[in-house]
C-alpha cells in the first residue's frame, strides 16, 4: 500500500474524502497523490496558453482542498492531467504504480438515485486499479470486520487479493466469506480460490436472486466495517457494471465498499 491516488472533483466535501484516505494512508504510512483533471486545448492567439491557465486553476483547487484537511505528516503529492479522467489514471498507473484509489459514492442523501454517479462509476469499470468507496462524511477506523462477498470462488491471479491480505494484516481483521449461488451457477464456481480460503475466518454459503440480495440478507448479521466485493466480466453486480452510473436501487451501503479487479474469468 505504498501509493494511494485520491481524484478530486468539484464536491464541496471533496476534503471528507481526501481525510479519510489520508487517515487510512498514515496506516500504511503510504504516499498520497491528490489529483485533478482538466480538459483543454491550446489553440492560437490569445488560446495559447489557456491550457497552462486550467491547469494552474485545477492546481490551486487542489491545493484549497488539502488546506481543508489534517496531513498527518504524509507525504501529499498533487499530480494534474490535461485529458480524458481514465487515461490520466492509467497513465499515473504505469508511471508511479497506484495501490489503491480512494473515491466517494455520488451522495449519502436518500432523496439521491445514484450510488456512483458517472465519473465516479467509469473509474470502477474502467480501470483495474483496486479501488474503495467511502461514503462521504465516514470517518476512518480501523477496519475488524470485513465481509467478501462473491458469486464465483475462482481467482485467476493471486495478486488480486493483496489489498485484502494487507488491510487484513495491518488491523488483523476479521474476513468473513460469503458465497452466494445464484441461478446458473456451475460447480466450478463453487470451488474457492486457496488463496480466498487462506484470509477466511468464517464460510457462509447461501442461495439468492443475486448477489446483492445475499449481501442485504447477511448484511446485519455480520455488521461488517468494510465490504469487499469483485468486478468481473460475470461476477459481482454482473449488471452494474455494464454502465457507469450506478442506481442505489440496485446497489448502495452505508459502509466503506473495496472493488478488486479480476481481469480475466
Amino acid at each position: 500500500m505504498n501509493n494511494i491516488l485520491v481524484p478530486i472533483g468539484t464536491s464541496p466535501n471533496a476534503h471528507e474524502t481526501l481525510q479519510y484516505a489520508i487517515d487510512f494512508a498514515s496506516e500504511f504510512s503510504s504516499r498520497v497523490y491528490v489529483m485533478g483533471v482538466f480538459s483543454a486545448k491550446a489553440g492560437a492567439g490569445d488560446l495559447k496558453n489557456i491550457s497552462e491557465k486550467v491547469a494552474e486553476s485545477i492546481k490551486n483547487h487542489v491545493k484549497e482542498v488539502i488546506e481543508k484537511v489534517d496531513s498527518r505528516n504524509i507525504d501529499l503529492k498533487i499530480v494534474t492531467y490535461n485529458g480524458d479522467l481514465i487515461d490520466g489514471l492509467k497513465e499515473i498507473d504505469q508511471e508511479l504504480g497506484i495501490d489503491l484509489i480512494i473515491i466517494a459514492p455520488r451522495c449519502n442523501d436518500i432523496k439521491e438515485e445514484l450510488y456512483l454517479g458517472h465519473t465516479t462509476g467509469r473509474i470502477v469499470k474502467r480501470t483495474d486499479i483496486p479501488t474503495l468507496i467511502v461514503p462521504r462524511g465516514t470517518v476512518f477506523k480501523p477496519i475488524k470486520n470485513i465481509l467478501t462477498a462473491f458469486k464465483s470462488g475462482i481467482l485467476s491471479q493471486r495478486r488480486i487479493l493483496e489489498p485484502l491480505k494487507v488491510i487484513k494484516k495491518k488491523f488483523k481483521s476479521k474476513v468473513n466469506l460469503l458465497l452466494v449461488k445464484t441461478p446458473g451457477y456451475s460447480d466450478e464456481d463453487l470451488k474457492i480460490n486457496t488463496s480466498l480460503m487462506d484470509l477466511c475466518s468464517h464460510l457462509t454459503i447461501t442461495e439468492n436472486a443475486t448477489t446483492y440480495l445475499g449481501v442485504l440478507e447477511h448484511f446485519q448479521s455480520t455488521n461488517p466495517d468494510l465490504l469487499c466485493v469483485f468486478r468481473r466480466k460475470r461476477g459481482f453486480f454482473k449488471n452494474l457494471w455494464e454502465k457507469n452510473a450506478i442506481p442505489k436501487s440496485e446497489f448502495s451501503v452505508r459502509i466503506p465498499v473495496l472493488v478488486l479487479s479480476v481481469k480475466k474469468d
